[in-house]
């Protein structure tokens, strides 16, 4: 019961993070935090008995960072939403292709890589967009920062639906 998960809000109710009941209880005792709702359930202790928190809000607003993604093969892909840039193709066997080659002096930067089926690499293979005459999608750039993606990569409980202003496929009744 005490690793359940807690959804932790902003003093402007604006979500946080998710942390275990343990450091929840923690932050309620130390008066950081108030109790938002409880699930079920209830811990023991020697003199006091204690909710097991399903929200906890914290007092003073914490500023929470935009950090830029760190490029990987991996977020590439989901910008890309496994799409070919050149054909349009879904796949799960995706490579990553440089739009300027690296050979031409193109960078490993989000602006400078798409998502690209097999034959579309081996076709465009060292040569730029213009010289393979081959056209991109949608010109590649870096993901947009996101405040809530500590929140958004966790299973979200049903409980925490009116705290969350986006909609999550992944819920747990």
């Amino acid at each position: 019961m005490l690793n359940n998960p807690v959804l932790i809000l902003n003093q402007n109710y604006q979500p946080l993070n998710v942390c275990n009941a343990r450091r929840a209880l923690v932050l309620l005792n130390l008066g950081k935090a108030e109790l938002m709702q409880d699930s079920v359930g209830q811990i023991n202790t020697v003199s006091k008995t204690f909710d097991i928190p399903s929200i906890i809000r914290l007092y003073r607003m914490v500023k929470i960072p935009l950090n830029v993604r760190r490029l990987s093969r991996i977020g590439v892909f989901v910008r890309d939403k496994h799409k070919c840039q050149y054909c349009g193709v879904h796949s799960k066997t995706l490579t990553l292709d440089h739009v300027i080659p690296r050979s031409k002096g193109g960078q490993h930067e989000w602006d400078n890589l798409v998502s690209a089926c097999n034959s579309c690499n081996n076709k465009k293979a060292g040569r730029n967009p213009v010289e393979a005459g081959m056209k991109l999608i949608k010109p590649p750039s870096p993901p947009r920062p996101n405040p809530f993606y500590l929140v958004e990569r966790r299973t979200i409980l049903s409980d925490w639906k009116p705290f969350i202003p986006w909609l999550v496929p992944q819920t747990i009744e």
